[in-house]
């Protein structure tokens, strides 16, 4: 078996070994298993049903997470999108009124497009033509919203009125749960303990227990149906309404956060070969496909998770570690009581925390600033893009956002320096489209 999998997977060409990818695999599936609770909640508000919900979850990020292992051979998994899931609740059923059946209808026929694209080859050409010092920002600031993530899941950054954000209540247990498991994480670390990002996760929610912070609530559960969600898209609702804007939001927000994602984790792992991501095409199709598929299962668009960068660092370098996350998340079907301990939530002067992964996401955050020294600081029309992306990641909590501006402010400096035919026409593109979006906001 395991000369098997070295050939399947090149393991000693990628500098990895059977042993870390397992637990770089384990490792990203606890940092992102929130995603199996926190999915039929928000979908729940739509009038979905929330067991339905959670399985159509663990399949569909199971079959995406698999398909981008064994297609493109990244260790980057996939799983319904936050903000997208948010944008599908409580804007397109919640403000605007629409059914989740037609919701679903119009997420399909996005999906639909990227698939289709993505078959012609399309988003290796873009991801190749997105310029090195934005590739290099983008990482930073997907690095930098990741350690706010974790830092707010922490309870260490809280909401300020006034300021935007303050210092948490330090004496708070879960904050002192959650400062616990960042020290025990960053000595493990210093000293290159194996496996210690998912050491510190696991030692973490131990220690929460006893505090009663982290509750355990059993190992098996019963899968419940997916009857109530499968198949029940409304294409022709989604047509007959005419929701060609939330089809044109629901496609852009799926194509920049998998771009970006890939991005970023691929400059954090070293993927990028001369700027550019091998077998690129391939991820945006597994990306694509996931969607498509999670769609009919009835969930919303499932794309590339940041929280890759945790099973990165604890080593993945290749598919294999995907493997290991799409067989915990079927898992998950049967021992869900174990990830919900894992991630777990726990409300804290009136804020949501999730204080046994926190640690994980600022470590990681930290690991991926070394992207920074890439930028040619020296030159405005490459710092400032970089700079913009950098910074409007984190404060607006979306990499789609962080991109446009990054995007936006690069074809306009570099026209106006008069080199604008050194651009690839892609960006002239994509640049106007997300003015047009700010535009018909």
């Amino acid at each position: 078996m395991r000369a098997f999998l070295e050939r399947a997977f090149r393991l000693s060409e990628n500098g990895t070994t059977v042993r870390r990818e397992i637990l770089g695999g384990a490792t990203t599936f606890m940092t992102m298993s929130y995603i199996i609770f926190v999915q039929p909640a928000v979908l729940g508000a739509a009038g979905m049903d929330k067991g339905a919900v959670m399985t159509a979850t663990c399949l569909a990020s199971a079959l995406a997470t698999l398909l981008t292992g064994l297609l493109a051979r990244y260790p980057i998994a996939q799983a319904p999108a936050m903000g997208h899931n948010v944008f599908f609740a409580v804007v397109v059923c919640g403000t605007m009124g629409y059914t989740w059946q037609v919701a679903l209808g119009a997420n399909f026929l996005s999906g639909l497009i990227f698939l289709a694209l993505a078959l012609l080859g399309v988003w290796g050409k873009v991801v190749a033509a997105v310029p090195d010092g934005l590739k290099y920002g983008i990482s930073v600031g997907i690095g930098l919203l990741i350690a706010m993530v974790g830092l707010e899941y922490g309870g260490l950054v809280v909401a300020r009125p006034g300021v935007l954000v303050g210092l948490g209540d330090l004496g708070s247990p879960p904050v002192l749960l959650a400062l616990f498991g960042l020290a025990l994480t960053a000595v493990l670390m210093a000293v290159r303990f194996p496996g210690a990002i998912l050491a510190g996760i696991l030692a973490t929610a131990l220690a929460g227990i006893p505090f009663g912070i982290v509750e355990f609530h059993g190992l098996t559960a019963p899968v419940p149906s997916l009857a109530p969600t499968f198949l029940r898209l409304d294409i022709a609702g989604a047509l007959r309404t005419g929701l060609v804007s939330v089809v044109f939001v629901f496609f852009l927000l799926d194509v920049f956060d998998a771009i970006g994602t890939l991005i970023g984790v691929g400059g954090a792992g070293g993927f990028l070969k001369d700027g550019r991501l091998p077998r690129a095409d391939k991820a945006m199709l597994a990306d694509a496909a996931g969607t498509v598929g999670g769609v009919l299962l009835g969930t919303s668009t499932v794309s590339s998770y940041i929280e890759s960068v945790t099973g990165i660092a604890q080593g993945a370098r290749t598919g294999l570690a995907n493997i290991v996350t799409s067989a915990l998340f079927l898992c998950a079907l049967f021992f869900s009581p174990l990830a919900q301990m894992i991630s777990g939530e726990v409300v804290s002067g009136g804020m949501v925390l999730r204080p046994v992964i926190a640690p994980a996401l600022i470590v990681v955050g930290s690991l991926m600033m070394k992207c920074v020294r890439f930028i040619d600081w020296d030159d405005p029309t490459e710092a400032l893009p970089a700079f913009l992306s950098i910074i409007v990641m984190p404060l607006t909590m979306s990499i789609t956002e962080g991109i446009s501006f990054g995007l936006i402010a690069y074809v306009l400096l570099k026209v106006a320096a008069g080199q604008g035919r050194r651009i690839h026409w892609l960006l002239h593109v994509f640049a106007a489209l997300f003015v047009l979006r700010y535009v018909l906001k």
